[in-house]
Parts: structure tokens; sequence; C-alpha cells
């Protein structure tokens, strides 16, 4: 596969829209920040869509040319269509990376592809959260030290009910004292899933360098080794030899 993976954000687009403080922090949208970040990282292949787009953006023709989806949705899960959540489901399976962002854990493509509630304790109290990286030799924590610390997040804690990951690159340590597991990968199918918790829309986590270098990290490392395929389907063969 290419080493410049075409890159598709999807965002809701809604807090930026309806709430004072979001829109401050990320006056062109969560997704124009992330797409101008990650310009600066070497990708050169970047589109966003949004929720109120025909089809979420997301239509066949716009997956079809995406080497790896990011994901940031939080108040409007549930008006994100089925059918396209299957698609989305669908475009993992045959080997399309995904990156799901913060509250993107209770998004119907991620709780598809994970099949658990996904769900987690949680507080908006805008403390520290500390960041330890538990996997240094992996590629996604490529260039970061021991941990990294955000000043104010919102809290994600334990349990997180989502299977346990193939492989887990970070554990999130907060001041209120909660623990939680931040760096979640996994393999469906083809396709390879990065889950990264930070980026609450009320903090302005997307502007951190860290955040911003995990997360162009976790694109190159959700990228397609394969050829990305058609839908996986059933196939009746024939044997090569005779069967007695």
């Amino acid at each position: 596969m290419s080493a410049a993976p075409r890159i598709l954000i999807w965002n809701e687009f809604w807090h930026e829209r309806n709430n004072p403080v979001v829109g401050r922090i990320y006056p062109d949208g969560i997704h124009t920040a992330l797409a101008d970040a990650l310009g600066t990282h070497g990708f050169e292949d970047i589109r966003t869509a949004t929720l109120d787009q025909p089809e979420h953006g997301l239509t066949e023709e716009a997956l079809e040319s995406t080497d790896v989806l990011l994901w940031w949705g939080h108040k409007k899960h549930g008006e994100v269509s089925d059918a396209v959540a299957e698609r989305v489901q669908a475009r993992v399976l045959a080997g399309m990376g995904l990156v799901v962002l913060h509250s993107g854990h209770f998004s119907k493509p991620f709780k598809r592809l994970t099949g658990t509630a996904c769900t987690v304790n949680w507080r908006e109290d805008g403390e520290r959260e500390r960041i330890w990286v538990i996997a240094p030799e992996h590629p996604i924590a490529a260039g970061l030290d021991r941990y990294f610390e955000l000043e104010k997040e919102e809290m994600y804690g334990e349990p997180f009910e989502v299977p346990a990951p193939d492989e887990l690159v970070f554990l999130s340590w907060f001041k209120g004292g909660e623990v939680f597991r931040s760096g979640c990968c996994y393999t469906r199918g083809r396709g390879r899933i990065f889950y990264f918790r930070p980026g609450h829309e009320t903090f302005p986590t997307y502007h951190d360098a860290t955040v911003q270098k995990v997360i162009a990290n976790g694109i190159r490392w959700a990228a397609p080794t394969l050829q990305i395929r058609e839908r996986p389907a059933n196939v009746n063969r024939r044997p090569i030899e005779a069967i007695d």
C-alpha cells in the first residue's frame, strides 16, 4: 500500500456551532483543526466530512477512496444512520483503517466492530490527565517520552466495556484518582482500529502537539498493509484434487 494514506476525518460539527466555548476553541470545527495539524505531519490527501452532509459525507465513493477514517462524535451518535454505520463497518472488515477519538467510543461503527456496550465512567471537571506510554516499542508511541500530560481534560474511568485490546499502548491516570485504557488497538477482519481517548470538545486538546503526533502515528499504523478488498463473501470452491 502507499506510504501516504488517504485520510477522511469525520466530525459531527454540532458542538462548534451550538456551544460558544467549543466555537472559540475550534472556530472552523474539530475536523478542520485535525486536518490542519495532520498536514504538518507529511500527509497530503486529507478530506473531511460532517454529520449534516448527504449520507453524512460517508458515501460508497467517499469510503472507497479512503485508507484511514478518523471519527469524532459525541452528542449525535443516534443520528448516524444504521446504513452508513454498516457501510463503515464493512469497509473496516475489508481493510480500511479506523482511528476513533474520544467519545467516538460510543459511535455506532465502533460498537458494531467491538460487539460490546462501550460504556465508561466519566466526569467533566477539567482535571489533569497523565497519559503513560506502556508499550514504548509500539509504532503509535514513536517519538514519545515515558508519559505526557494534559492540564485539563474530561475524565474517563474504568471499567471500559470493550473487548480486551489486542495491544494497549497508553494508560491514563487522572488527578481525581481514576485510570483508563486510553490507547487501544484492535484488528477486525483486514482492518486495524486505534481508539485514542483524549479530545473533549470544551478543552483545546487537539491543539496539543503530542496529541497530534499520536494521531499521526495512529494513522500510519492503521493504514492498510493489504489491498482493501470488496465486501468479504462466502465462496463455494471446487477441490483442487480428486476427493475419494
